[in-house]
């Protein structure tokens, strides 16, 4: 009965991760694929030139691709060593995330000015030779979501030091359209339709980060459990 048990557990506890692993497969690979389009997704802060779209669905993949792998093997390999670390991985990540969100709602001001102003630094960099990417992200964002610069269109004159903005801040848009001082360009800024955006989106936004922490939780559930079984089968099989 008691093996049967452990059967049912082990099993369960490998779709589980088999599903968590491939998932950070799929995110990897996209990961991949966005970075040989680096061009269209690259970061907008000068700051932290690394922070792209492309390397944070890299890490976050290959994080979840490598837990996945350990609790795979540890289920199916009944491996006590493998299921403690696919445990301790787990909580390691679960802190590091309630670590950064309570950092983040504590000094929620400071960083909000400290994005504007970092965003802002970064729109100097919208001409150069060496920032194809920086300057495509800037078009998308702005042509999709209908804005123009960071907190309004005059943030563009301030970092290219003449009156000037990208055509895709134009309301009606065509070539040089920018360089038209007496055209409409979009008033928001950018950064406004953001925390718009997420304001929107809150309570779907709660229900993703709900559903990431119960499966942290479960994960780390069946990994202990199994753990359990597994030491209790061998102190009887011992005795």
């Amino acid at each position: 009965m008691a093996r049967g048990c452990l059967c049912c557990l082990k099993y369960m506890m490998f779709l589980f991760n088999l599903v968590f692993w491939l998932c950070g497969c799929g995110l990897l690979g996209v990961g991949i694929w966005l970075s040989v389009s680096q061009g269209s997704f690259a970061t907008f802060s000068p700051s932290f030139p690394s922070l792209s779209a492309a390397n944070l669905v890299i890490i976050i993949g290959t994080i979840v691709m490598v837990t996945g792998f350990l609790g795979c093997l540890g289920a199916i390999k009944e491996n006590k060593c493998l299921l403690l670390s696919f445990f301790i991985s787990l909580l390691v990540i679960l802190l590091a995330e309630l670590i950064l969100l309570i950092l983040f709602f504590v000094y929620m001001d400071k960083v909000s000015e400290n994005a504007r102003q970092d965003l802002k630094d970064g729109l100097a960099l919208y001409h150069t030779d060496n920032n194809v990417g920086l300057r495509n992200a800037w078009n998308i964002i702005q042509a999709e979501w209908k804005c123009c610069g960071v907190t309004g269109f005059t943030d563009w004159h301030d970092a290219l030091r003449e009156r000037v903005v990208p055509d895709r801040c134009c309301q009606e848009h065509y070539q040089e359209c920018g360089r038209n001082a007496t055209n409409l360009f979009w008033t928001r800024g950018c950064y406004e339709k953001v925390e718009e955006w997420l304001d929107d989106n809150k309570h779907l936004l709660g229900t993703i980060g709900m559903c990431i922490l119960v499966i942290q939780l479960l994960g780390m559930a069946f990994s202990m459990t199994l753990f359990q079984q597994i030491h209790r089968m061998g102190k009887k099989y011992d005795a």
